[in-house]
């Protein structure tokens, strides 16, 4: 991958959490780097400029990561609704990774940082991208890690799915 071709910006309200991602980005050889201290200035900061990968914060304020990640996917204005995004959190527990997923997030990491998982998030995103969905209630990455098809066994996955004729 060319680090130092990528525009990546860098969304959170802690100036040191963005310091210190600048520097894990720096280090690998991205050029580009942009900061914004919450979601509504990150908006803004895409506006007019190519943003490649977006990493943004989940609790921030006044806009957070989730609202700032659905504005991004589904607002008629949005700058670059396909834009890859990382989102970090330092409270990952099952529904708030739920949520960001739901918002349309690309990749999920948890605090502490390390710069393996930084880097290894990136290459996912970038290297290994899941198909975009457009749906009428969702915008984003296709939610399923597994490619192929996917088959259930047994009863209808879903209220209006009809059973298996067997």
């Amino acid at each position: 991958m060319r680090y130092d071709l990528l525009k990546i910006l860098l969304v959170d309200d802690n100036r040191y959490m963005r310091v210190l991602l600048g520097e894990i980005l720096r280090a690998v050889g991205v050029k580009e780097i942009h900061e914004a201290g919450d979601g509504a200035e990150g908006l803004k900061v895409m506006q007019g400029r190519k943003i490649d990968l977006v990493i943004t914060d989940l609790s921030m304020q006044p806009m957070d990561g989730i609202d700032f990640v659905r504005l991004l996917r589904n607002s008629p204005d949005s700058p670059n609704p396909l834009a890859p995004v990382i989102m970090i959190t330092g409270h990952s527990t099952a529904a708030r990774v739920a949520e960001a997923r739901d918002a349309g997030v690309n990749e999920f990491m948890a605090k502490p940082l390390s710069a393996r998982a930084v880097l290894e998030r990136l290459h996912r995103a970038i290297e290994q991208p899941r198909p975009f969905l457009r749906g009428d209630s969702y915008k984003g990455p296709d939610r399923r890690r597994r490619g192929g098809e996917v088959r259930a066994e047994g009863p209808a996955r879903r209220a209006k799915d009809s059973p298996d004729p067997k």
